[in-house]
């Protein structure tokens, strides 16, 4: 069965190099190109976007497998993974809308084998060649480096954009 997802494009680097902050400039610049942006987000941390107090939070708590909230301006599902396990990249991004989305952006799960472009910042105290595996095809850095692969300045999110342009016109 073909792949009927958008494709899948990770940002990945080491925690503190501004992965998030590129991703808010980048999103919107994007859209300015005509693509409409999906993003999944890895996070280490317990995911509430409910408020404790409101029904729907009390009502997930309560059991609910899952829970929809809805308005007029925007809805949200939460669901409740049964074996308390991360789920794979490849079923979240089968989760997003195809209608409404032509990429979708990864932020971490920087172990999947997907395209990705790796950021670098000299600060963080790290070695840059521990971001690069085979399913790298950029990097965006605020240093000049030594590699094959194409290099971006991370710190200017513009030319990072038109790379992403390039890249998924060119799929």
């Amino acid at each position: 069965m073909p792949d009927t997802h958008p494709p899948l494009l990770a940002i990945t680097a080491y925690s503190g190099t501004g992965k998030t902050s590129l991703l808010k400039e980048l999103i919107p610049l994007l859209n300015q190109e005509g693509i409409r942006i999906g993003l999944i987000k890895h996070t280490h941390h317990k995911v509430d976007v409910d408020t404790p107090g409101k029904d729907s939070y009390e009502l997930r708590k309560a059991g609910a497998r899952q829970t929809m909230v809805a308005s007029d301006t925007r809805w949200a599902l939460m669901t409740e993974n049964q074996e308390e396990e991360m789920p794979s990249l490849s079923w979240l991004a089968e989760q997003m809308n195809p209608a409404l989305v032509d990429l979708i952006l990864v932020e971490g799960f920087k172990a999947e084998p997907v395209p990705k472009i790796a950021l670098f910042r000299s600060d963080t105290g790290k070695d840059w060649h521990t971001l690069i595996d085979d399913y790298v095809i950029a990097v965006a850095s605020n240093e000049k480096l030594d590699m094959t692969l194409p290099l971006l300045d991370i710190n200017k999110p513009a030319s990072v954009a038109a790379f992403i342009v390039k890249w998924l016109a060119n799929r």
